[in-house]
């Protein structure tokens, strides 16, 4: 299990505040969202291969989220051919996080289209950049930060036996990737966890075990 016990955090504000094409999206995306109803997003985290992909499919399905995935928003990216597509290939294959501008860009309009008042957003935020830049710029915190934890041991053996055919699913990467989750997502963890917020869930279990503990806070809220 990853130890939430690090030192100080250092927030990077981004160039994104001063971009007047994010601030022009900020201003339509608020409005998009008022519907009379207020907009429910919660941010899951977890290391690479600890299994939240599996049950953020389940909320939505139980609970009528819409999921977003960080990760799935920038391979489509990448697979539609564009220069920034490429960019982000090379950056993700360099077991580095891609920066918080393109990512919050790819949020912002899939949440515009998901035309939903729930949302999931699973692997988001990835440092505390994203966390500062998302909520500055969408205008909204989230309800809670879903934290699946899981051990490195277990999370690489898992990664190595999937076999989806991923350019980043190769040992040296995938250590990477643990090394860039440790340094880097868990400070934003820490974060909300000084404030209450999250709910950390044993990700070690088999996954219909793990749900049950899901259902459980879903279900509370609810």
């Amino acid at each position: 299990m990853f130890s939430l016990n690090h030192g100080g955090i250092l927030v990077a504000m981004s160039t994104a505040m001063d971009d007047p094409d994010v601030l022009t999206e900020k201003k339509d995306i608020n409005e998009n969202m008022s519907g009379g109803k207020k907009v429910k997003i919660i941010f899951v985290l977890g290391g690479p291969g600890s299994g939240k992909g599996t049950q953020c499919s389940n909320i939505v399905e139980h609970f009528g989220f819409i999921h977003l995935s960080a990760g799935e928003l920038l391979r489509a990216e990448i697979n539609s051919g564009s220069e920034n597509g490429t960019m982000i290939d090379t950056i993700i294959k360099e077991g580095k996080i891609v920066p918080s501008e393109i990512t919050i860009k790819l949020l912002q309009e899939a949440i515009i289209k998901g035309g939903n008042d729930k949302y999931i957003i699973d692997g988001f935020p990835r440092n505390e950049e994203n966390r500062v830049v998302f909520e500055s710029v969408i205008n909204i915190s989230p309800e809670f930060v879903l934290f699946f934890d899981c051990s490195e041991e277990e999370m690489e053996r898992r990664l190595l036996g999937r076999n989806q055919g991923r350019s980043d699913d190769n040992i040296e990467t995938i250590r990477k990737r643990l090394k860039v989750f440790v340094e880097s997502s868990l400070p934003v963890i820490e974060y909300y966890e000084s404030k209450g917020m999250v709910k950390k869930i044993d990700a070690t279990k088999p996954a219909p075990e793990v749900f049950e503990d899901v259902k459980a806070i879903f279900t509370h809220m609810a």
